[in-house]
């Protein structure tokens, strides 16, 4: 079956807004009121993501790649491994798509949005916000768990493995491990689409009593950390496979 371009551009925006649903989702059920799942914890936020990330890799991967996140895109296409013309549509996607889930997201929870007073907490749902702010270690820590994504990828769908039908699975548990290890200081964004998109919808959402979107942190951080951990990540990888 022959791909169109069209067909793989859509599929980055399906894919990334099934991503965000289910992942804002997981945010939303641990840290608003009145949720099943309220203070359920960051064991069950870590599970919820990777779980986000492997389930549409299923779903859409066998037509576009899966890429769901722009500094896979870019550090794909700066090995040689993804083509540059399909770049700006797979980011743009990305991006919409990302912002459609968090739409979605906040129409699940929306009384919950209302019955929670703390505006962190519902910026929280849709974007990241540091532990501790310091825009130095908070970018450092984005690009270094941003090129462990990208080596893990590499090396899971590394032709050697033979993992098959496995890899989605597999990137889902580097996901958790990644959120598990190097999640606390900056929640991971690990991908600007993911943080940017519904950073965006909280901004323009009508929720009661929400706070500024910190497009001071945000438009910085989980903007561009991860892209340039993307672009490391995978340079490290093929220098490594190079040496062998």
């Amino acid at each position: 079956m022959e791909i169109s371009v069209f067909g793989r551009i859509l599929s980055e925006f399906f894919g990334t807004m099934i991503l965000v649903l289910l992942g804002d989702g997981v945010v939303a059920n641990v840290v608003l009121n009145k949720t099943k799942g309220q203070n359920s914890g960051w064991i069950v936020i870590t599970t919820g993501w990777a779980f986000a990330v492997a389930i549409p890799v299923y779903i859409t991967g066998w037509i576009g790649g899966a890429h769901f996140n722009p500094a896979v895109t870019i550090g794909m296409a700066v090995i040689g491994k993804f083509s540059w013309s399909l770049v700006p549509g797979y980011i743009i996607t990305q991006f919409l798509g990302a912002f459609v889930g968090a739409i979605l997201v906040y129409i699940v929870y929306r009384d919950h949005f209302h019955a929670t007073e703390d505006k962190d907490s519902k910026l929280g749902v849709f974007c990241t916000i540091p532990a501790i702010r310091n825009l130095f270690y908070n970018f450092s820590t984005e690009v270094i768990a941003t090129a462990v994504l990208l080596i893990g990828i590499l090396g899971i769908s590394n032709q050697h493995n033979n993992v098959g039908a496995l890899s989605a699975f597999l990137v889902g548990i580097l996901i958790w491990v990644i959120g598990l290890t190097l999640g606390g200081p900056t929640g991971y964004a690990l991908n600007p689409a993911r943080d940017l998109g519904p950073r965006l919808a909280h901004s323009v959402l009508p929720i009661p009593g929400k706070r500024d979107s910190d497009w001071e942190y945000g438009l910085i951080v989980p903007l561009f950390g991860p892209i340039i951990g993307g672009i490391l990540g995978a340079l490290i990888y093929q220098g490594f496979i190079s040496l062998i």
